[in-house]
């Protein structure tokens, strides 16, 4: 792939300051509780320190409520810093601020944009990301991930006129992330991407990870991970629907990622169309057969299968309040966060499922249906959907988790985030254990049936890839 003029972030973590020993005084009853006092002071800094100044040179302090949260991990605070000036103009347009009058032609070199991890020199940043296998967390990962498009998708759409109102753009989904092969902490990572195609108010942008070793004389870059992640631009005073500037790509690397973008486009179009025909024509036949071993499980539960499981037998839940720390620039809780606690509960999921530990393999996919907000009460709900046994040394486990903003107030509860992960695994742990076998999930309702088949229908067209260690 031709990079031209990236925009590259280098994340490195200061040193922690030296403690100086204080003697402690044996005779003094106030240094002994002064001593057991420890003052903690913030390690963050307002992402507006760097605010004009106003007449009296006094800083222009934006209310602590329009600040990103503080949650987030060095390479979102990197990238939002890098965009302040755009952050403030989003928080506090001019009143009456015009739109966009006039739309820009751009290429995808323009939006290009590139995050260096110095694992190997800073061994603090290190700590951040290493799991217990001494590879990098997913869910932190996919933070970054999110961070870094939405970074990308502001580059494209700003016409750089502080004047119009600029636009609201919103995650819609992941519509694929691929991890290639086991991501190392101990060598350095690199995270780049660009818009590679656009609608008329909707954005694709490709991301790709790479791994950096050295031999003897040169720099070996890996890809480990590819996702791409749609947005879609809303007018930010109206909310309606808002067009995009136009995307020219140069080089043919670039070409052949428009067409298959827009190919990939065409297609989400063509699923929805034929859905309605596909429920009309044969899918009564596949829900019948689904559900002949479910009715076993739940009539005659001796008789059954051993070597299945029922889809509910295999949920798990967690609930949590929204706190202010997990918010993005509007005001709403970052959608990395949100990727990031589905991820954690998937893969327990995963685990107490197989009895193995698991490896994570894909996001399948990931729809952002609604917004949620600070001190929303927020329930992720797991299940495995279903288990694949294609390749006897990588069986597939499918696991489903739906997110729900419940307002007890209004006995109500909708759908916020529906995210699908592929896990298989570990190799190590499998070879481990001799007696080592993966369930067929079976549905017991029609509801479970048809979820099944959606996402069997959705997987179809794109074969899983093997991942490499």
């Amino acid at each position: 792939m031709e990079i031209r003029n990236p925009i590259q972030f280098c994340i490195n973590q200061p040193p922690f300051p030296p403690i100086s020993p204080i003697p402690p005084n044996p005779n003094s009853q106030t240094l002994k509780m002064e001593f057991s006092t420890i003052k903690i002071k913030s390690t963050f800094t307002s992402p507006f320190e760097s605010s004009p100044k106003s007449d009296d040179e006094n800083p222009i302090r934006k209310p602590l409520s329009l600040w990103p949260g503080m949650y987030h991990s060095p390479v979102t605070a990197a990238l939002w810093e890098t965009r302040s000036k755009i952050f403030e103009r989003l928080l506090d347009p001019p009143k009456d601020a015009p739109p966009q009058s006039e739309l820009l032609t751009k290429t995808p070199s323009q939006s290009r944009t590139t995050i260096l991890y110095n694992f190997s020199s800073d061994y603090i940043l290190r700590e951040q990301y290493r799991d217990p296998w001494n590879e990098v967390r997913i869910g932190k990962l996919l933070e970054d991930l999110d961070a870094l498009a939405g970074t990308i998708s502001v580059k494209h759409c700003s016409d750089d006129d502080s004047m119009t109102r600029p636009l609201l753009l919103v995650t819609a989904s992941v519509d694929k992330m691929v991890l290639k092969k086991t991501i190392s902490v101990d060598c350095d990572l690199k995270m780049a991407g660009a818009v590679i195609w656009v609608g008329r108010s909707s954005i694709e942008v490709q991301l790709e990870v790479t791994q950096l070793s050295s031999d003897s004389t040169d720099i070996i870059e890996t890809v480990a991970l590819t996702a791409n992640f749609i947005f879609v631009a809303r007018d930010s005073k109206t909310g309606k629907a808002a067009p995009v500037n136009r995307l020219t790509p140069e080089t043919e690397t670039e070409k052949v990622f428009y067409e298959e973008a827009e190919a990939r486009n065409n297609l989400r179009k063509l699923k929805k169309v034929e859905r309605k025909g596909i429920e009309e024509k044969g899918e009564k036949t596949r829900l019948d057969l689904l559900l002949t071993e479910g009715r076993i499980f739940c009539d005659m539960p001796a008789l059954a299968n051993r070597d299945s499981i029922l889809l509910r037998d295999t949920r798990l839940e967690n609930s949590l309040i929204c706190q202010p720390q997990q918010r993005n620039i509007h005001g709403r809780i970052f959608g990395g966060f949100l990727m990031h606690r589905a991820f954690e509960l998937a893969f327990s999921t995963a685990y107490t499922f197989a009895g193995l530990m698991p490896s994570f393999l894909e996001v399948d996919h990931v729809d952002f249906l609604r917004p949620v907000d600070v001190g929303d009460f927020l329930r992720f709900k797991s299940c495995v959907l279903y288990t694949e046994f294609e390749h006897a040394e990588q069986p597939l486990i499918n696991v489903e988790v739906v997110a729900h903003v419940t307002r007890p107030e209004l006995r109500s509860s909708e759908v916020s985030n529906t995210f699908y992960f592929t896990f298989t695994v570990r190799p190590e742990a499998k070879a481990n254990n001799n007696g080592f076998r993966i369930r067929k999930v079976v549905p017991a309702t029609e509801e479970e049936a048809r979820r099944i088949l959606e996402r069997m229908d959705a997987e179809s067209l794109q074969p899983k890839e093997t991942i490499k260690t």
